[in-house]
């Protein structure tokens, strides 16, 4: 095997990937003891090397370019490894360590996720996370994210998609909206109550209801003077607030029904549910962060 890195430009890419963690020269200059204008020179060695620009560089911010994100997290996973190599060979237990930036809905963030991230913390305390509470899809590649979670599996084959559960939807609306405006008996009876809308980020349009009539999926388009975009969790607290009738999921409003401030409506239609998928990229090399927090979740979620 031929030598294709010498010691400079190892810390060449050591510097380059501490500047993008930091977005800063000088900060990346004062964690390595080195000065600016060696974090500079570093950068610079990588980008006549490579034939690109790493960073767009301003008088007051330096942030990566397009190209600059591909490298970096390609740098950042392969010198992780090689720490984790380091530390095997040298007899030590290798421990997870780094950041782990992670998307999510915002409906299984609150409800799922987020409340098992300090028991996480507590088991790999050298791991970082940063999470994105969003309905946006987002691109690995270009926005950095090592995991994701959402309601349908990627068309893109260089991702992996693991199920984490089938969630059951409901139909729901709170004791002060049903005396006001009646209990429905049927699907059709929907047509004339106030059914609380979402739009999905993806397509603009409101979600569908799904029914289960007969062994059958049956989709009904809904409507009413509520429409939330963005924060899932928008429905539901009108809902509760007597606002009219929302379909979401169980998991959400369970201790509300338990409680009384919502009550379930056509259960013999009931029965529908829709997936949670963990994606990430298909890596050969998936780093020890990542690995353990996807066992983590995919153990966690399976006591539900």
């Amino acid at each position: 095997m031929k030598r294709n890195f010498n010691d400079l430009m190892l810390g060449s890419i050591e510097l380059f990937c501490l500047a993008a963690e930091l977005s800063s020269f000088t900060e990346a200059a004062t964690a390595a003891s080195v000065t600016p204008a060696a974090v500079s020179r570093s950068v610079s060695r990588l980008e006549v090397r490579l034939g690109i620009r790493l960073f767009v560089r301003t008088t007051r911010q330096i942030r990566l370019t397009d190209a600059g994100r591909i490298y970096f997290d390609q740098c950042r996973q392969a010198l992780s490894q090689l720490i984790d190599a380091e530390r095997a060979a040298g007899g030590q237990q290798v421990k997870p360590a780094g950041l782990l930036r992670i998307s999510m809905p915002t409906p299984y963030a609150h409800c799922r996720v987020l409340p098992l991230l300090k028991q996480f913390r507590a088991r790999y305390p050298d791991v970082l996370i940063d999470v994105h509470v969003s309905n946006r899809n987002i691109d690995f590649v270009d926005e950095g994210y090592d995991l994701a979670i959402r309601g349908r599996a990627p068309a893109d084959s260089n991702l992996i998609a693991r199920k984490l559960e089938d969630a059951e939807l409901v139909l729901v609306a709170a004791p002060s909206y049903l005396k006001r405006a009646g209990t429905p008996k049927t699907i059709d009876d929907l047509q004339k109550h106030e059914c609380i809308q979402f739009e999905l980020p993806s397509t603009g349009k409101h979600i569908s209801w799904r029914f289960l009539v007969k062994g059958k999926v049956v989709d009904v388009a809904t409507s009413g003077g509520y429409s939330c975009s963005e924060d899932y969790l928008g429905i539901v607290t009108l809902a509760r607030d007597g606002a009219g009738i929302v379909q979401t999921y169980r998991f959400i409003v369970e201790n509300d029904i338990k409680q009384g401030y919502l009550v379930e409506l056509l259960p013999e239609f009931g029965g529908m549910s829709l997936p949670f998928l963990l994606i990430y990229p298909h890596a050969r090399h998936m780093s020890l962060r990542v690995r353990v927090f996807v066992d983590f979740l995919l153990e966690q979620l399976a006591r539900n």
